[in-house]
């Protein structure tokens, strides 16, 4: 309200109104101190506050930007996730024997492998120290596009940026891929289920080399992981990227893997390589009563419409024996019965050829 006298007047005389005193604005008060600061803020970061300016570079890398990640990161109550930056060349390897790998990604225009089609891949071609499980030397790299001869439906780009106009009339560079896949020891990619038949598909020379998957291949929930999801296990590291672009992804599969995992005394890179010398196994439950089907469920076992059985997979004899007990006596009630289970190996695991099939007499 305006308290400035109106500049016009009245007929008759009215009582004055004495307009109530102003309140004191807040800022006028003197700010009360806890009696206990919740958080020191470094004198640092007094003397020189953030601006948002042009005058003033606060892109990750500055150094003033990163001494107020470090002294977040210092605090209990925050936690700081950082861009994650490719990194294209390691330390020299240390030790006698290397492994060399591929870490592999694709976009595809959908998830049926028998009718969709490849429009991005990505590949990291590096060398892996055998004692450390580090990677070592320079990381070569390769990402194309290619032209699915099919319409990308929306629902994949929104999740790529990847359109129609970006794919048109680009193909694969098929010398390099091959030229990159040449003398490699293993393949890792991150659910190889779903990229191994695609690339198996398009370049049937991948069909003869090993595969890793270190989606699959690594417990991360016994790893005190709540997901086993790259994004996810990125930022339990500390990083974030730009996800679901094939080359991205295969570098942020790269630092997770270059990582020791947290339970174990070793890399994940370490941990997939001692993996893809062993044998894992998919066992059936064959003929098993239709009253164990819940106990199936719940043990882990998925139902096989097209072969009408209860299967699950386990990686090594040790457990695959452990199974054959547990199947024994809870779904088969200690009765005889023979079991059908399929031995797979590097060469064939996560592809959709069959590995070797065996049966065994509970």
């Amino acid at each position: 309200m305006n308290n400035n006298q109106l500049d016009f007047a009245f007929v008759a005389d009215l009582p004055t109104i004495t307009p109530p005193p102003k309140k004191r604005a807040v800022r006028d008060k003197p700010a009360a101190t806890p009696a206990v600061a919740p958080f020191s803020t470094p004198r640092s970061l007094v003397q020189a506050p953030l601006q948002a300016s042009p005058e003033r570079n606060v892109l990750a890398g500055d150094p003033d930007v990163e001494s107020l990640a470090t002294a977040l990161e210092a605090h209990p109550d925050y936690r700081v996730l950082r861009r994650l930056r490719p990194r294209l060349e390691w330390a020299s390897a240390q030790g006698q024997a290397v492994c060399r790998i591929i870490v592999l990604d694709t976009e595809t225009t959908g998830l049926d492998q028998t009718r969709d089609k490849i429009m991005e891949l990505a590949l990291l071609r590096v060398d892996v120290d055998v004692d450390s499980g580090m990677p070592v030397g320079p990381v070569q790299v390769y990402d194309g596009l290619e032209d699915p001869g099919m319409p990308i439906p929306r629902e994949v780009q929104d999740i790529t940026g990847i359109d129609d106009s970006m794919v048109q009339g680009q193909r694969l560079d098929e010398d390099r891929v091959l030229a990159m896949l040449d003398g490699v020891d293993l393949v890792i990619a991150h659910n190889a289920g779903f990229d191994r038949p695609f690339v198996e598909a398009r370049f049937p020379q991948a069909r003869s080399m090993a595969w890793a998957c270190s989606f699959a291949d690594i417990s991360w929930k016994e790893q005190g992981r709540g997901s086993a999801k790259l994004e996810s296990l990125a930022r339990d590291m500390g990083w974030f990227y730009d996800a679901h672009r094939a080359e991205m992804d295969c570098h942020a599969l790269l630092a997770v893997l270059a990582t020791p995992l947290p339970k174990l005394a070793h890399t994940g890179l370490a941990h997939l390589m001692a993996q893809a010398g062993k044998p894992s196994y998919r066992l059936q439950a064959t003929n098993a009563p239709f009253d164990a089907k819940d106990k199936l469920k719940a043990r882990g076992y998925r139902w096989s419409a097209e072969q009408k059985v209860w299967h699950t997979r386990v990686g090594d004899g040790k457990a695959l024996q452990t199974e054959f007990d547990w199947l024994k006596e809870n779904a088969y009630h200690q009765r005889s019965a023979v079991v059908q289970f399929e031995k797979l190996d590097a060469l064939v695991r996560y592809s959709t050829r069959a590995g070797e099939m065996l049966h065994h007499q509970l």
